[in-house]
């Protein structure tokens, strides 16, 4: 966790409870740093790039807190920088409530999940929406080449704060894609058995018993 994520989420309420659970020294001793805002390094350039899916929060006028879905091929979630995110806002159901609620409060949250691996980041960040052609961003472009989709616009998420969060309690889940790579190492060797037992057949002759008449006893 990074001092600038505690010191953002860690607010006086929330130190009350850490303080009678115990924990509240540890977590102390992280908030100790500079108020910068964290630069996303090599590892979680990475892990953004090659997600498939996350998770946005927002909250809306009325306080209610907002969370969507957002899925693509992997590179939909541009890192532009080490400080900024990207990625194109495709046409669904028009409700637009995520874009409502950046009108009054641009704060959001990010949930990026590896269920294979059981990993996930957590991003805080201030977004906006950019029309598209909008040459006044530098996001450019949050389409993955041959990807089929309506884009409405960009919205560019300048980050705040990240945690790598506790790995405990992720079960392990697949995509066909992941489950195609990890099978593929299994369907090789179960075809290079297949292509054996066949050789060793053929060189059997049919009805033939190993040790047999005309064979060593």
């Amino acid at each position: 966790m990074t001092s600038r994520y505690a010191r953002l989420l860690f607010t006086p309420a929330v130190q009350r409870h850490q303080e009678r659970n115990g924990s509240r020294r540890a977590y102390a001793r992280m908030e100790a740093g500079g108020g910068d805002t964290d630069r996303l390094g090599p590892a979680e350039a990475a892990f953004v790039a090659s997600r498939t899916s996350f998770y946005l929060a927002s909250v809306g006028s009325t306080g209610w807190p907002y969370v969507q879905h957002r899925g693509g091929p992997p590179g939909f979630l541009r890192v532009v920088d080490d400080r900024t995110l990207a990625f194109a806002e495709y046409r669904g159901n028009r409700q637009y409530i995520t874009t409502g609620n950046l009108d009054g409060d641009d704060r959001v949250s990010l949930l990026l999940m590896d269920y294979p691996n059981a990993a996930r980041l957590k991003i805080l960040g201030r977004a906006r929406t950019v029309p598209l052609g909008d040459r006044g961003t530098d996001a450019g472009p949050t389409v993955p080449d041959g990807y089929r989709a309506v884009v409405e616009r960009t919205m560019v998420i300048d980050v705040e704060a990240y945690d790598w969060n506790c790995p405990q309690h992720i079960e392990a889940r697949y995509t066909l894609a992941e489950l195609e790579e990890v099978l593929e190492p299994i369907r090789d060797r179960m075809a290079r058995l297949e292509a054996e037992n066949a050789a060793l057949r053929k060189a059997v002759p049919e009805g033939a018993v190993p040790g047999g008449p005309g064979g060593e006893g």
